[in-house]
């Protein structure tokens, strides 16, 4: 701690003895610059400690009342249904069973890839017949309900939040806002750039980048992050704390390889069928084979929104 009163009766003598330089011969004015010098250089040091130790002391605080909170929230219920635990009390248990997806690890989290990309469609679907009526395929790949766009969101947002699971929602809000948006656009200039295809356009809505991202659907991005990891995420984790190790380990690869597989055969597909639309005959034997199993017909139901530029 600094002594304050010695502190401003050291200052004071440096500030008369700056007021009196002119009665200071140079051998005495060399010595006080040179006092004051090594004073200043000792006051930015003592002002960078503090400005650090002030810095941890908030986050210490803003960490220690949001497991406060979390906990809190986590023993209540919600229309019978009770809240996600708190990210402190998964953190705790997977440490404890030394679980094979503990923490940020492969298994973790292509699991929780895996989960958003199928979960995000079928959210997707609900939502759309909500505001449509009506039910239209949000797949991404050729084989079941799954959209890689939702499992690289939720893979993104989980590895940008992370960090932050136990700090307050300020946080959670900022890394979705951020993270959701360079996903998003990435993801629609790499398909355009790839297939010459998109699968959304915000070119009517205020605030757009390139029609690719839009204020409005960041402003989502960021409500998603504060869903994600403080709802979302502690129960996937929760979930998978409760798959045994050896069964879980195994799980994963085969489903690793059923993803692999259904992308390539998907990219594959849609190239294809853009060649179609452009009146390219199949070259070879693999073209003839992924034109009978994906005829336009097929491929326009599963990517219901895609469109070719």
């Amino acid at each position: 701690m600094i002594n304050e009163e010695k502190l401003n009766d050291r200052l004071t003598l440096y500030y008369e003895a700056l007021a009196q330089e002119d009665t200071l011969t140079e051998k005495e004015k060399v010595k006080l610059y040179k006092d004051i010098d090594r004073e200043i250089k000792r006051l930015n040091k003592l002002a960078d400690s503090y400005k650090e130790a002030h810095k941890h002391l908030v986050e210490a605080s803003d960490e220690l009342s949001t497991r406060l909170r979390d906990t809190e929230r986590s023993n209540k219920k919600h229309f019978g249904i009770k809240n996600a635990p708190a990210n402190g009390t998964i953190d705790f248990k997977e440490e404890q069973q030394m679980h094979f997806a503990r923490g940020i690890n492969f298994y973790k989290l292509f699991l929780i890839f895996f989960t958003g990309s199928f979960v995000g469609v079928l959210i997707e679907l609900i939502w759309c017949y909500l505001r449509n009526g009506y039910l239209e395929s949000r797949s991404g790949l050729v084989y079941g309900p799954f959209n890689l766009v939702y499992g690289i969101g939720a893979l993104v947002l989980t590895l940008a939040l992370y960090k932050y699971r136990n700090r307050s929602w300020t946080f959670s809000f900022l890394g979705g806002f951020i993270t959701g948006s360079v996903v998003e656009y990435f993801c629609s200039y790499f398909q355009e750039l790839l297939f010459g295809s998109t699968s959304w356009d915000y070119s009517n809505i205020p605030f757009n980048l390139n029609g690719r991202i839009c204020l409005l659907y960041s402003v989502f991005w960021g409500l998603l992050g504060i869903l994600w990891i403080k709802k979302i995420y502690p129960r996937i984790a929760s979930w998978i704390l409760a798959i045994p190790d050896k069964a879980g380990k195994i799980a994963v690869w085969v489903l690793c390889v059923f993803i692999v597989f259904n992308s390539a055969v998907s990219g594959l597909a849609v190239y294809r069928w853009a060649e179609r639309i452009n009146n390219k005959e199949p070259s070879n034997q693999l073209e003839v084979i992924l034109d009978n199993r994906f005829p336009n017909e097929r491929l326009e139901k599963i990517y219901a929104n895609l469109s070719f530029k």
